[in-house]
């Protein structure tokens, strides 16, 4: 039994467990693990530092998701774009597919506790189905593992998906979605490393949401993916207590750099039954990209986004830096509210106004363009971020 597998086993997850460690009522307890079990394993657990600090309301079952039962059970509508047992098809030329239903922990805003946790849900029986859809639809070239959590698989296994999904011609790409390398970063072995690099391209997709899960084990593991020529990148999810100030964010993004994990994703946290406490305004997430832009690296900024409730895919989020457009020009504002002005140019998606060809009717093809006047810009009023 390797390293991580015996650290999986030695996970709180029992009723006894949660009522010693964590002083949670009895009766709460009981509810909360009928409801979504708890995994913390050791590595996770020696992260939290206080009662109700950002990596204990993350890992910690909590009474108040048993307060959130209106939500939906799956407010993405994955299993209703499955066509097939562990496939969810939902754009034209990618596909995920669920590989487990375990993972290393259970993080309590997940948004797929329907399935974490339960085998039949998420069964190795279905992966037959899985790649012969996979085989048929030559329109898919980019294949997203997820489950649970693929790095939950053993590497035998692991490769025998990886080698059947490399015979598939028209799969370019292929991407692992996993939160090892943050919760459980002993799973990234020099072992692991050497045979995921057979399949390239191959990218990572992890899952960091705090400063503090940035550790030394964490970072060796996100290097010793980067050394293997597979890039990683990290998808955040907003949430309140935990990451909802625009300083955190930044030093956590920073860190990611250096670890060469590229920042990809900021999610607003999706409508998920259980999770609601931990979710924050649109307002404070499009004020932490406004303090990210210009303030950092561009490399360090991740697309905000909403994953769009009843399966809309994700939808990005921009402050608006756009005060007004037309034909002729876009007037703009920077980082600092300085505004500017870029001349529109004409081509197919923005023709002439005026004549056919761009002719104006004395045959020399120009066209003098329309006077604009802006009379007034009224400007946007952003609060200062750290008074908040």
């Amino acid at each position: 039994m390797e390293l991580w597998q015996q650290m999986v086993r030695d996970s709180v997850h029992t009723v006894d467990e949660l009522v010693e460690k964590f002083n949670l009522d009895r009766g709460v307890a009981e509810e909360l693990d009928e409801f979504f079990q708890a995994r913390i394993n050791p590595y996770y657990l020696g992260l939290i530092r206080q009662p109700g600090d950002p990596i204990w309301l993350q890992c910690v079952p909590d009474k108040k998701e048993l307060e959130d039962f209106d939500a939906k059970e799956d407010p993405l509508m994955e299993d209703a774009m499955s066509p097939v047992p562990n496939i969810t098809h939902r754009y034209p030329d990618r596909a995920l597919f669920l590989t487990t239903s375990q993972c290393g922990l259970y993080c309590r805003f997940c948004t797929r506790k329907r399935k974490v946790g339960n085998h039949d849900k998420i069964s190795m029986r279905g992966l037959e189905s899985a790649f012969k859809y996979l085989e048929q639809h030559t329109e898919i070239r980019d294949v997203i593992l997820s489950g649970g959590d693929p790095l939950m698989l053993t590497d035998t296994m692991l490769e025998k998906i990886l080698a059947r999904l490399r015979q598939i011609p028209h799969i370019e790409i292929i991407r692992i979605g996993s939160k090892m390398p943050c919760v459980l970063p002993q799973r990234i072995t020099p072992k692991l490393c050497d045979m995921i690099k057979k399949y390239h391209p191959v990218y990572i997709n992890t899952h960091f949401n705090h400063p503090w899960e940035i550790t030394p084990q964490s970072s060796k593991a996100c290097e010793m993916l980067a050394n293997a020529g597979i890039p990683v990148g990290n998808q955040m999810v907003l949430m309140k207590g935990v990451n909802d100030d625009a300083d955190v964010v930044k030093e956590l993004l920073q860190k990611l750099l250096k670890i060469r994990v590229r920042p990809y994703y900021m999610y607003m946290a999706d409508e998920t039954k259980g999770a609601n406490h931990f979710r924050t305004s649109i307002e404070t997430g499009i004020k932490i990209i406004e303090a990210l832009r210009g303030h950092t690296s561009g490399l360090a900024i991740p697309h905000f986004v909403i994953d769009a409730p009843g399966g809309g895919g994700k939808i990005p989020l921009l402050p608006n830096y756009v005060l007004h457009h037309d034909a002729d020009k876009i007037v703009l504002r920077n980082y600092q509210n300085k505004i500017f002005s870029y001349k529109n140019f004409k081509d197919k998606n923005n023709p002439p106004r005026n004549g056919k060809n761009g002719k104006n009717g004395n045959g020399n093809g120009k066209v003098k363009p329309k006077e604009m006047v802006i009379k007034k810009i009224e400007l946007p009023v952003f609060e200062d971020i750290e008074s908040n």
